[in-house]
């Protein structure tokens, strides 16, 4: 799947979703260090876990951030199985 993010430096997320666990997470853009450090954690997590994890964390002021982003796209998936 591919998600454009909103509000952070990263321009988009991609990944694979097998049997509700994540695979090739890639952040384009953003703190290249940190998005890699994250896709990395969160590899072969479960999507609910992950979602359970990210959501609402803040990137200094603004009211988003990278992790929070993730969990919004894993969100957005789900909600395109139904």
């Amino acid at each position: 799947m591919i998600y454009k993010t909103h509000g952070v430096c990263s321009q988009e997320i991609n990944f694979d979703v097998q049997d509700n666990k994540l695979t090739n997470v890639r952040f384009i853009g953003g703190c290249s260090g940190n998005t890699q450090g994250l896709g990395r954690l969160i590899e072969g997590m479960d999507v609910d876990e992950a979602i359970k994890r990210l959501d609402g964390i803040h990137c200094g002021p603004r009211p988003t951030s990278c992790p929070d982003q993730l969990a919004k796209a894993l969100k957005q998936y789900k909600e395109s199985l139904s």
